[in-house]
C-alpha cells in the first residue's frame, strides 16, 4: 500500500511540473501510453514517436506534435534530428512567444485526448473486442467526430 499511494504521489509531482510531455520509445516498442494520457487530462500536450495510443491521440499543433514520421520507421537519427528542430522551432517559440496559443494545444489535449482516451472507453472496447467478439451484448457507443 505504501509503495502505491507513493508512486501515486511521485506521478502527480511529475505531470504537474511538465510543460510538455517528451515520448520518444523505439517503434513499435511503445506499451500502452498510459503516461501520455495521463499527461493530456492534466494539460500537458505530447511530443512523441507516432506509435501506440499516440497513432491515435495525434492532432499536429492542436493535441501535441509528433517525432518522426512513417518514413523515419527504424531511423532514430532521423527521429532525434526532427526532435530538436520540433523543439527549437515550434514547441519553445509557441511557449515562450505566444502562451496563449500555447494555452489553446493545451486545453485541446484535455478536450479532445482527456474525453476520449479514458477508463470507460477502454473497458468497453475490451469486453466488445477480447471478451465477447461476436456478441451485440453491449451496444457500440455512436462514434463521435471532431470537426478541427
Amino acid at each position: 500500500m505504501y509503495i502505491e499511494n507513493y508512486e501515486m504521489a511521485l506521478a502527480a509531482k511529475m505531470v504537474a511540473g511538465v510543460d510538455v510531455w517528451v515520448n520518444n520509445p523505439m517503434k513499435p516498442l511503445e506499451a500502452s501510453g498510459t503516461s501520455g494520457m495521463k499527461a493530456a487530462l492534466n494539460g500537458v500536450p505530447s511530443l512523441s514517436v507516432l506509435d501506440g495510443w499516440w497513432i491515435e491521440g495525434h492532432v499536429e499543433g492542436v493535441t501535441g506534435w509528433s517525432i518522426g514520421s512513417a518514413e523515419s520507421e527504424g531511423d532514430q537519427s532521423m527521429d532525434a534530428q526532427d526532435l530538436y528542430l520540433k523543439l527549437e522551432r515550434v514547441i519553445l517559440p509557441l511557449f515562450y512567444g505566444l502562451p496563449f496559443a500555447y494555452a489553446e494545444v493545451m486545453r485541446s489535449a484535455i478536450a479532445l485526448n482527456g474525453s476520449f482516451f479514458n477508463t470507460q472507453r477502454m473497458v468497453e472496447q475490451y469486453v466488445r473486442n477480447a471478451y465477447f467478439p461476436a456478441d451485440d451484448i453491449i451496444p457500440a457507443p455512436a462514434k463521435e467526430s471532431v470537426a478541427l
